[in-house]
């Protein structure tokens, strides 16, 4: 373990959570608000600590592998949150730490599972900085200093591997650092596209910043206690719309820009993930007609809540706790299937799903004819048999720990339905659940220990669970 880059790069990335928190200090300072102060205190302690692990920590080799990949992430994320939530505190806004600090891993690992109970409250540098951590989580920090630090090298790939979601990650081009650069010029281009798009709909401009950067990180938090509701038609679709894109696999979005559009239609994952999303509307569309106005806000509702269930964002434009059961089943199924490999949206992945489903297949068959070879085949390709096992693999620790989070929850006074949504809401970083932690509703009356098990549980679904376990295993840290 080389643990002089890890401390060194986790150093950077406090640094850039102290000039990050530049922007809530100018909108604190526009909107003259007090809590200003508490953004000044932040900056400053993150800059410390950040400058001392740079200058105080000098790597002997910039060189990087899979467990130092791993442990960068997984600290990273764990210290970027604690520092997150000194400002909610400083500020008074949300006094206790354990409460801040949920707040703030819901933030960057882009769930939307609030403890607060009047969000209309909150000041809007406040406001502006809880929504900013989705907007910075989405596609991953340490991808954004990769982008802008000269000195990775190419083994700077672990790094990414670890941190970007999906089964596969590759490099988009040769060099990891211009795949880095692609991915954010990207993220940025459909950012400021939403905002344009939302303030064109009279959605006021601070508003359409706050909801693009839940949108974009497929985080969720509003500053409404009504969600998206309150707002019109038009804002809705786009915000769905957006939804949806930001759940697409960021590699089409090169594609489109190299104009090989062969190899978009050709992409299974794609195809099927907006499938799952066409029949899940039209059938809950079909459930919840009757209590509705009419066709058009059935289909609207139901475009939205699925939009925003598979791709993990968790806005509302309505209760969905009190639809019928088949409607709140199926979103139930989406929040576990997720959005593409490659997003910025969370749980299983639609790739994982199809993969998972052809293994099954190839098992079946295998079953039926034994001497017979077979393969699995994914977007053309075939599938290694390492990737398919680590499918698998994954599925089974995913299990493990969904199973181990609920029995914790347990303990706890809610009901089964509040305990299981919850930790799936956590778990696939969604947000909200059904029954007591449903859209109305939110996560305060958990006691402080869930709290921190359900905080646990985001970073683990951010992370896709094996960054955090081997970042805090003991044979990781060895030297040898």
């Amino acid at each position: 373990m080389n643990r002089r880059i890890v401390f060194n790069i986790i150093g950077r990335m406090i640094a850039v959570e102290a000039a990050l928190l530049l922007l809530p200090i100018f909108v604190s300072v526009y909107f003259n608000e007090a809590c200003v102060t508490a953004f000044i205190i932040t900056a400053l302690i993150a800059l410390a600590v950040g400058l001392g692990f740079m200058f105080l920590i000098k790597p002997k080799t910039q060189v990087i592998y899979a467990r130092e990949g791993y442990a960068i992430v997984a600290f990273a994320w764990i210290l970027m949150s604690a520092i997150g939530a000194l400002p909610f505190v400083i500020s008074g806004e949300i006094p206790n730490y354990i409460d801040a600090l949920f707040e703030t891993v819901s933030g960057f690992t882009t769930t939307g599972a609030s403890i607060v109970p009047n969000v209309e409250l909150l000041s809007k540098g406040i406001l502006f900085w809880r929504s900013f951590t989705h907007w910075i989580g989405g596609m991953g920090i340490l991808v954004f200093i990769m982008a802008i630090i000269p000195n990775f090298t190419d083994r700077s790939i672990h790094i990414m591997r670890a941190e970007m979601p999906g089964p596969i990650v590759g490099k988009l081009v040769p060099r990891v650092k211009d795949t880095a650069k692609i991915l954010y010029l990207i993220y940025i281009a459909l950012t400021f596209l939403q905002i344009i798009l939302l303030v064109l709909g009279d959605m006021p401009l601070f508003d359409s910043v706050i909801h693009t950067f839940g949108t974009a990180g497929t985080g969720g938090f509003g500053i409404k206690a009504d969600s998206i509701a309150g707002y019109s038609h038009y804002c809705q679709w786009v915000i769905a719309i957006f939804m949806m894109l930001f759940g697409i696999n960021f590699n089409i979005f090169y594609l489109v820009l190299l104009r090989k559009f062969k190899s978009i239609f050709k992409s299974s994952e794609l195809w099927c993930y907006l499938g799952i999303i066409l029949f899940a509307t039209a059938t809950i569309t079909l459930n919840i007609r009757s209590t509705c106005a009419g066709l058009e806000e059935a289909f609207r509702l139901s475009a939205f809540q699925v939009s925003s269930i598979i791709t993990t964002t968790g806005y509302a434009t309505a209760n969905f706790d009190v639809w019928p059961t088949l409607s709140k089943s199926i979103l139930l199924l989406l929040m576990f299937v997720g959005a593409c490999a490659g997003s910025t949206g969370g749980g299983l992945k639609v790739s994982r799903v199809v993969l998972l489903f052809k293994t099954i297949k190839q098992e079946l068959k295998n079953m039926i004819h034994p001497r017979s070879v077979s393969t699995v085949k994914f977007e053309g390709r075939t599938v290694d048999e390492r990737t398919v096992r680590s499918v698998g693999s994954y599925l089974a620790i995913y299990i493990v720990c969904f199973v181990f989070v609920f029995v914790i929850l347990s303990f706890d006074r809610y009901n089964i339905e509040t305990n299981f949504s919850a930790v799936a809401a956590c778990f696939n970083n969604i947000g909200p659940g059904f029954s007591a932690v449903g859209p109305a509703a939110n996560y305060a009356g958990y006691s402080f220990f869930s709290k921190l098990t359900l905080a646990f549980s985001m970073l683990l679904g951010r992370l896709e669970i094996l960054p955090l376990i081997l970042a805090l295993s003991p044979a990781t840290w060895k030297r040898k």
